[in-house]
């Protein structure tokens, strides 16, 4: 174990005591840690200054409020799971084509969940699978419907890459389709990140109205076509407004 593993380690310890003790005061933690005081000091200044523990006027640590966002990630995160799964159930009994749940991670796009069951012909989309938030209906979806600075940051800071056929590579074409995308409530994609593969995509809203997600019916580019479009996009949005709601949005 290298000697900046080790580091990690005996801050995790740390860290773990708080799982035990609501708050401890410096002594305590070199009690309970058996790490030595000069270490225990630097790594509680270190904490303190991200926002892992806070400092009270007792002089005890206590878990800083970073944490509680962290949790609400991870809980709404599951969550999300949960609450889309029977709802794109029921969207893929009825439209037998792939459904897919997606959230952003960083700056991408990562299958979280999907149902493929009655879909003829398989796709090549996985859940863990991850995309650019530019490349295919159920990423940009999540995209387009960001705050504009945000979007605007992210564009200046990638380069778009082919993936397949129809992948957008100008950013000025992909500034248009998030245009549209709000204009429309939905995305679609066709041949961006397989080929012959097409895609229309939902975004889905948290309580405070921020998109914290994506769903998507997906399948062979040639059912994707004309009259197919509005028709999956209608069902698509359907979906993702119950999933909203559940979650406490209201439009």
């Amino acid at each position: 174990m290298t000697n900046k593993n080790k580091t990690v380690v005996r801050s995790m310890d740390v860290l773990n005591l708080f799982i035990d003790h609501a708050e401890l005061t410096f002594q305590e933690v070199i009690e309970h840690s058996g790490i030595p005081k000069t270490s225990v000091y630097r790594m509680l200044m270190s904490f303190e200054e991200m926002g892992f523990l806070v400092k009270g006027e007792d002089s005890k640590y206590r878990l800083g409020l970073l944490f509680l966002k962290f949790g609400h990630l991870v809980s709404s995160r599951i969550n999300i799971r949960n609450i889309a799964y029977p709802i794109m159930q029921d969207l893929h009994h009825d439209v037998n084509e792939a459904v897919n749940l997606i959230i952003k991670q960083n700056d991408e796009a990562i299958y979280i969940e999907k149902i493929d069951t009655l879909q003829k012909v398989r796709l090549y989309t996985a859940i863990g699978r991850r995309s650019p938030l530019y490349a295919g209906a159920c990423s940009r979806v999540i995209l387009s419907f960001l705050p504009d600075t945000e979007i605007d940051a992210y564009i200046d800071s990638i380069e778009l890459k082919p993936f397949g056929m129809g992948s957008i590579t100008d950013k000025s074409h992909l500034y248009e389709t998030i245009r549209q995308a709000r204009i429309d409530g939905y995305t679609v994609s066709h041949s961006e990140l397989e080929n012959h593969t097409s895609a229309i995509a939902a975004p889905i809203f948290d309580h405070k109205g921020e998109v914290i997600a994506g769903i998507s019916v997906a399948g062979i580019e040639a059912n994707y076509q004309n009259e197919k479009i509005p028709m999956y996009a209608e069902k698509a949005l359907e979906a993702a407004k119950k999933i909203s709601n559940q979650l406490g949005y209201t439009d």
